[in-house]
């Protein structure tokens, strides 16, 4: 069977399950509100970009997008955990153990509460340093950009321990109230940003409108854990077993946060640090118009993560190899299907959002991007299922390789081809990670889609 004979099985496959299984059903309902739930925060932006930019000013944007950089990379750090707080949250609740469930959640928040905080305190007092003597800011922005990464730093507390109550959720295969709450919180802060820009304010105010929204909605999310999971603890509580549990899995999910780090965040870091805040608002633009296309696909995908997990548990093992094997072609044709137009009409759709002179400048630094972007994309089934299977080591040192060659190419690039180098650095990340599929082969032997009697010899952690 071939590629595109392989691919159609995969469609008729998945339109057909989500007919004739409620559990089908449900994983498209949660698919499509992890896609929702994504594109909320890039397509306001998009919307939002060319009036931001027009009030602000190229300068205060880039600052604005640098501010937040930041804060992001810094919030991965204290977030790490996220990926153990699923797989073992839905691994008891496949087992039926409510109370093993209730000491992963206490442990999550109380390790999320302790990270936060030291890297929230570590920013706060390094950002005048940072904006001084790392970042190549104009002089009348330094004080504006100080106070911006210091409210950042409550910000990344507040997500922290919601990311706390999302990922409890996510592991009851609850994506609804998840999303609704985060999407509602996602569009109020453009908006918020909008009417504070057109009354004549600046980033920082910008940022204390982040920081009361995301406060709000963390609040929300704690109420939707208690309404559709039951009484789960809402604050850190210590338990041995748990918390050994959470960093065996989670300190490799931990480490792989820095190597998202150098993908989603640090080169944007490096283009303020070398080519100023300018630079970042053309670059940061360009992202925020290619990153949906691997965000698109992690989302829509990811509740195979919670879903694997638990039937895992359970010891459904013969019926997850067709599954894993049809949800790398629906991966594929996704792919396929969001990257090539924006790469081969990327300087046309920059034309009509940004204007003709924006998209001279930007426009092969779009099409890069989404080469990138559509690369990692592939990698999107491999990531989930290793992580369901146990396999958090693997994955982990996968992407410390394949983060670390990246930033080595945009620091070696971007000297020489300035924004064009930092965009061509990112199409390395993908294919390095393509090799977690000899990894799955372990456990999945035979990827024929017609099989579906293959049972997957895995050996329950």
């Amino acid at each position: 069977m071939n590629c595109f004979q392989k691919m159609r099985v995969a469609v008729i496959w998945a339109l057909v399950a989500a007919r004739r299984s409620e559990k089908a059903r449900g994983g498209v309902v949660n698919a499509a509100f992890g896609v929702l739930e994504y594109l909320a925060q890039p397509l306001g932006m998009l919307l939002a970009a060319r009036y931001l930019i027009h009030r602000l000013g190229l300068s205060q944007y880039g600052m604005w997008m640098l501010a937040s950089a930041t804060v992001g990379a810094a919030g991965l750090l204290s977030t790490g955990f996220g990926d153990a707080t699923i797989r073992y949250a839905s691994f008891f609740r496949g087992r039926g153990e409510p109370l093993r469930v209730n000491q992963v959640v206490g442990g999550t928040i109380l390790i999320n509460l302790v990270l936060s905080t030291a890297v929230a305190l570590a920013l706060w007092a390094l950002a005048p340093y940072a904006v001084h003597h790392w970042f190549t800011i104009e002089p009348e922005l330094q004080s504006a950009c100080v106070r911006a990464l210091q409210v950042g730093s409550a910000i990344l507390v507040v997500r922290s321990i919601d990311s706390v109550f999302v990922n409890v959720l996510r592991a009851f295969e609850q994506y609804r109230p998840a999303v609704e709450i985060a999407v509602c919180g996602r569009a109020a802060t453009i908006v918020a940003a909008v009417w504070l820009v057109a009354k004549g304010n600046g980033v920082v105010s910008i940022m204390v409108a982040t920081l009361v929204i995301a406060t709000v909605g963390m609040i929300l999310q704690a109420t939707a854990v208690r309404a559709r999971v039951g009484p789960v603890p809402l604050l850190p509580a210590w338990h041995g077993n748990a918390l050994a549990g959470l960093f065996s899995f989670g300190s490799f999910s931990w480490l792989q946060g820095l190597s998202g780090i150098v993908f989603n965040q640090a080169d944007r870091l490096i283009v303020g640090a070398l080519l100023g805040t300018s630079s970042v608002a053309y670059y940061s633009v360009c992202t925020q118009a290619a990153q949906p296309i691997h965000g698109f696909i992690a989302s829509g995908l990811h509740f195979l993560f919670p879903h694997l997990s638990a039937r895992n548990s359970s010891a459904e093992r013969a019926a997850l190899q067709p599954l894993v094997s049809r949800a790398f072609w629906l991966n594929t044709i996704l792919v396929l299907l969001l990257s090539l137009p924006v790469v081969l009409l990327s300087k046309p759709l920059l034309v009509l959002w940004m204007g003709p002179t924006f998209a001279q400048h930007t426009w092969v630094i779009l099409t890069l991007l989404a080469i990138g972007f559509g690369l990692l994309g592939l990698n999107v089934t491999g990531h989930y299922t290793l992580l369901a299977f146990g396999e958090a080591k693997y994955v982990t040192y996968l992407n410390l390789v394949a983060g670390a060659i990246t930033l080595i190419a945009i620091g070696v690039l971007i000297p020489r081809f300035g924004l064009v180098g930092a965009a061509a650095g990112r199409l390395l990340y993908g294919p390095i990670t393509w090799i977690m599929y000899f990894r799955i082969r372990k456990f999945i032997p035979d990827q024929n889609l017609s099989d579906a009697s293959v049972a997957l010899e895995l050996s329950p952690n």
